[in-house]
C-alpha cells in the first residue's frame, strides 16, 4: 500500500495528528476514519499512534493512501487492450480506445469497460477510481486514481488550472468565428434517457475551440471545456450547427467516414497530488480519425503535427 511522509517542520510543532492530516495533507473526516482502522496507517517515527498524538518539529508523519476494503460492487475483468500512458503508486493515466466505456452500466452490459480492463492487470480486488471520464466513442486520455484519497484530491482540481483537458475533434460544418467560446448551460433532454441540451436553467458550462483546418465541408477543431458537463462538448458543437462528424445523439451517423463521434482526449495536464510535478501527457490521434483528416487538403501536414 502506497504511503505518503511529511517532516514536521517548526510552525506546526504542537499540532496534533488529526490536524496535520486535515489541514495539510487534505484528508477528509472519511479517509482519516479509516486510516484509524488500518494497521500501522499512521506512523510518527515508525510506531503507531493515535489521530489525537501531538507531533513536534523534525517528526517524521508516515501514513498509507491505499484503499483498505475490496470493492464494494464487483468488477468483472476481461482482457481488452488499454494502453497505459503513465504510472506511479498513486495514479494510472490511461489512453482508452473507442468501445470502451469507463465501468459496466445498464445501458452497455457487455461493453468493455476500463475498470474490467484494469482489474484483468491488477486483480479483482483494484478499487476503480476514474477521476475524469470519457464517453464510450471518445478516445484518448483518461486519469484514475489508484485509492479514494488521492481521487478526492484529484477531483478538487478538475476544471482548474491544475487540472486541464484539450480535445481534438472533427465536426460537420466550419463554426463561425474561427475561433470563440460557448457559454451555454446544459442539463437533461427530457425526451430522451441519455440526452442532455442546452437550456437556460441548465447547469453552466463553457467550452473553447479554434479551427485548426478545413476540408469537405468539415473542420478539424481543437476544444477545450472549462466545466464538465456530460456530453458537454458534443452538446456545444451541435449547439453551434456543428455537430461531431459520427455524432448518432446530437448530429448524424457516419459510417462510411467512421464509426463513433470524432471526439479525442489529446492533452491532460495535471499537478501530481503528492509530488507536486506538473504532468502533461499527450495521446496521438487514433487511426480512425487520421484516416477522415487524410481529405483535408491540408491533411499531411496536420497528421504530422497531431
Amino acid at each position: 500500500m502506497e504511503t505518503i511522509t511529511r517532516i514536521i517542520p517548526p510552525g506546526e510543532d504542537g499540532s496534533t495528528v488529526r490536524h496535520i492530516l486535515r489541514a495539510k495533507l487534505h484528508f477528509s473526516s472519511h479517509a482519516i476514519s479509516r486510516l484509524t482502522r488500518i494497521e500501522n496507517g499512521i506512523l510518527v517515527d515508525g510506531e503507531p499512534v493515535h489521530t489525537t498524538y501531538i507531533l513536534r518539529a523534525g517528526d517524521e508523519l508516515r501514513v498509507k493512501t491505499g484503499d483498505s476494503r475490496p470493492p464494494k460492487t464487483a468488477i468483472t475483468p476481461g482482457s481488452w487492450p488499454l494502453p497505459v500512458a503513465w504510472e506511479d503508486g498513486h495514479l494510472i493515466i490511461v489512453n482508452k480506445p473507442a468501445g470502451m466505456t469507463a465501468h459496466a452500466s445498464n445501458f452497455h452490459p457487455d461493453t468493455p469497460t476500463v475498470a474490467g480492463a484494469l482489474a484483468w492487470t491488477r486483480g479483482t480486488d483494484f478499487i476503480f477510481h476514474p477521476v475524469n471520464r470519457l464517453d464510450k466513442g471518445t478516445t484518448g486520455l483518461m486519469a484514475v486514481a489508484k485509492s479514494g484519497y488521492i481521487h478526492d484530491l484529484l477531483r478538487r482540481t478538475l476544471h482548474t488550472n491544475r487540472f486541464q483537458r484539450e480535445y481534438l475533434a472533427i465536426c460537420t460544418g466550419v463554426p463561425q468565428p474561427l475561433a470563440g467560446t460557448i457559454d451555454a448551460p446544459i442539463g437533461r433532454d427530457e425526451t430522451s434517457v441519455v440526452a442532455r441540451m442546452v437550456r437556460s436553467d441548465g447547469a453552466p458550462a463553457v467550452s473553447h475551440y479554434e479551427v485548426l483546418a478545413v476540408g469537405n465541408h468539415r473542420a478539424f477543431v481543437y476544444l477545450r471545456p472549462e466545466t464538465g458537463r456530460t456530453h458537454q462538448l458534443r452538446v456545444h458543437m451541435a449547439f453551434i450547427g456543428c455537430p461531431l462528424l459520427g455524432d448518432w445523439l446530437y448530429g448524424t451517423e457516419a459510417p462510411e467516414e467512421i464509426a463513433r463521434p470524432a471526439l479525442h482526449s489529446h492533452v491532460l495536464t495535471l499537478r501530481h497530488p503528492v509530488t507536486g510535478e506538473c504532468l502533461r501527457l499527450t495521446a496521438p490521434l487514433p487511426d480512425d480519425m487520421r484516416l477522415c483528416l487524410q481529405m483535408f487538403p491540408e491533411g499531411m501536414e496536420i497528421l504530422q503535427r497531431f
